[in-house]
């Protein structure tokens, strides 16, 4: 078993790869087959499994999320009480909501187990760069 923190700073919205830094864990941890657990530590960004060759792949997601739930100072969005901390913290807890905190990916081989063109993105939700946390847990 072995468990490591990483840190993903963002500079608003948009997804971030970070499956570079993942597979170097799993290729310390020595584990040949097990499952490994991405957990990120925040309520308003999400991550996902996601096409890494092309970038239009990353633009039109950030696009259509920013579509399906725009700011709460867009008109369609009125009904919005929780505004606290601007026009895109409610949204962006939405937009978690409809994606994951947690992804398991299994361990083959000493190797993430991810497709050809897959990667390990951060889905930032929030307008300003955060400081963001996610938890690696790889067990066997």
């Amino acid at each position: 078993m072995a468990q490591k923190i990483l840190t993903v700073q963002t500079r608003g919205q948009g997804l971030y790869e970070f499956t570079g830094d993942v597979a170097a864990f799993v290729r310390d941890a020595a584990v040949e087959e097990g499952l490994l657990t991405v957990f990120v530590r925040h309520t308003s960004c999400s991550l996902l499994i996601q096409e890494n060759a092309d970038p239009d792949v990353r633009r039109d997601l950030d696009q259509f999320f920013r579509r399906l739930v725009p700011p709460s100072d867009d008109p369609s969005m009125r009904w919005i009480v929780h505004t606290m901390e601007g026009p895109d913290d409610m949204p962006a807890h939405i937009k978690a909501a409809l994606t994951q905190v947690s992804i398991g990916v299994p361990v083959v081989g000493g190797r993430l187990a991810l497709g050809t063109w897959q990667g390990l993105y951060l889905f930032e939700h929030r307008d300003r760069p955060h400081r963001r946390e996610i938890v690696l847990h790889l067990g066997p």
